[in-house]
């Protein structure tokens, strides 16, 4: 049996179209555990609880944040792939091969891991420490695959400051995490069921 050795890995930049469906997904899942394990250990760190943060509140009222900026934002979304060409909103084709042959059940799932692992680290941990300008500029910078272009870069950022705003006033983690899910949702869905038709 060959040893393994840590020192024989190789990082190399992979073009999105070599990557199987397997390895995004993998990808995909491990990236979201990673953010969301520094997203409990940033908040431990804190001297605050993590269950607190994520209690649902007794009031629905976080809902009226949410569902407002996730239309806000969808709108905005669908003028601007009716304004703008089509390869200034590039993403190097990672919401395709993400989206693009998934069952709605398995898009629910993503999105739903997505939101709630982000928000609990950008929202509840970050921003708590940075504030929402700067939490913004990180979430900006982690989304990658946007950083070609400047347009879905400022995109990501002003989602992400926006999201930070529902935070503070709704006073709930589940204002921007109902939010993201249903950004990520639609989106998914859209990329879905345009490409069957």
């Amino acid at each position: 049996m060959k040893k393994f050795k840590l020192g024989e890995i190789k990082i190399k930049k992979a073009d999105p179209q070599q990557l199987t469906d397997k390895l995004l997904l993998i990808n995909l899942y491990i990236t979201q555990g990673l953010t969301l394990f520094i997203g409990l250990i940033w908040i431990l760190l804190q001297k605050r609880n993590p269950i607190h943060i994520l209690n649902f509140p007794e009031s629905l009222h976080f809902v009226y944040w949410g569902l407002g900026l996730a239309v806000i934002m969808l709108a905005v979304d669908f003028l601007l792939t009716h304004i703008v060409p089509e390869d200034a909103m590039d993403d190097g084709g990672i919401n395709e091969l993400l989206f693009g042959k998934r069952p709605l059940w398995h898009i629910i799932v993503i999105s739903a891991v997505v939101a709630v692992c982000e928000e609990l680290l950008f929202r509840g941990a970050i921003q708590h420490s940075l504030g929402p300008y700067w939490t913004s500029i990180l979430f900006a910078v982690i989304h990658v695959r946007y950083l070609r272009h400047w347009l879905p870069t400022g995109w990501v950022f002003l989602s992400s400051y926006g999201l930070g705003l529902i935070y503070i006033h709704s006073g709930s983690l589940w204002a921007p995490i109902l939010c993201h899910f249903l950004i990520d949702l639609f989106s998914g869905m859209v990329i879905r069921y345009r490409r069957v038709s």
